[in-house]
């Protein structure tokens, strides 16, 4: 006759493993210390929502006027799609713009700082002269069809667009907050889409938050297929002038296969930028290419070098 216990007995047994198992619980559990990106293993995640992030960014946007920018960059031809990046590093850029989207973007070679490049836009269209090439170049912000020769897919106007992040169109623009968090990411994901006559609803825009600090880390672009026009990453944000602005900006145009890294030497925010400051007037004896027409024929001084048909 097999051995019953009393109740008590029972009772006493169910307490008794119940205390080795607190005892132990290094045997039977692992703790483990979550330690995301930029913050400390006990750091607690803040909280908003979708009405004060977009706030935030509108605020963001409304507080800076125009801004004169000495920046380090590494200019990077090439796509991860493609499997082949080449990077450009030291090159010295003076970055200058006033709304609503006049902006002037000077590149300097490394060491013997002479012009790289000089690029302007003062609305939807754009002028780029390349002095090693002779090369003046005209045309629209809006690329129709990426060229082969990556130079001529440089606009100004990706640089705006990654630089001063616009505030949301509630005309244009419905929103959706994710609250993206795990083991390894802590972000608020603010997506907007459009809506298309005979598409429906279009992803347009995400824009990432992180949840230690609540600061913009990141904002893609996308076209109307689903495919990224533009990705930005923003990192090191200071007070200049008392303005928060990232002090390194990652921009990459995948489909136009080129890229920069942009690191804030210096920056004044919201002092005069006069009109002669966006004039780019193309210089004698350089070859004159207007992209989506036939190129001009170059002057008897200029390169002889031929323009890209």
């Amino acid at each position: 006759m097999p051995f019953r216990g009393s109740k008590a007995a029972n009772t006493l047994n169910v307490f008794l493993l119940a205390l080795l198992m607190a005892s132990s619980t290094s045997c039977l559990a692992r703790r483990r210390l979550i330690t995301r990106k930029g913050g400390q293993p006990t750091q607690t995640l803040l909280t908003t929502d979708k009405e004060t992030l977009l706030k935030e960014i509108a605020q963001r946007y409304a507080t800076i006027q125009s801004f004169n920018a000495t920046v380090d960059m590494v200019p990077a031809l090439g796509t991860a799609n493609k499997g082949k990046i080449t990077e450009y590093k030291d090159v010295r850029a003076y970055v200058l713009f006033r709304k609503p989207s006049d902006i002037r973007i000077i590149g300097l070679y490394p060491v013997v700082r002479n012009r790289a490049f000089d690029m302007v836009s003062t609305g939807s269209e754009f002028r780029l002269y390349i002095p090693a090439k002779n090369r003046f170049i005209e045309g629209a912000n809006q690329i129709e069809k990426p060229s082969e020769n990556k130079l001529e897919n440089l606009r100004p106007q990706h640089f705006l667009e990654a630089l001063l992040v616009r505030p949301i169109d509630p005309a244009t623009e419905d929103t959706i907050l994710e609250n993206f968090t795990d083991e390894e990411n802590a972000v608020y994901n603010l997506i907007t889409v459009t809506r298309a006559p005979d598409k429906g609803l279009l992803l347009h825009r995400q824009l990432w938050f992180d949840r230690l600090k609540l600061q913009l880390v990141r904002q893609m672009i996308f076209d109307p297929a689903g495919d990224i026009l533009t990705d930005a990453r923003y990192s090191d944000w200071k007070d200049y002038d008392g303005v928060p602005f990232p002090k390194t900006i990652e921009i990459d145009r995948p489909k136009d296969e080129y890229g920069v890294v942009m690191t804030v030497v210096k920056l004044d925010v919201n002092k005069s930028v006069t009109d002669d400051k966006f004039v780019l007037e193309q210089p004698p004896g350089s070859q004159l290419q207007v992209l989506g027409a036939n190129p001009q024929t170059a002057p008897a001084q200029a390169d002889k070098g031929t323009t890209k048909k």
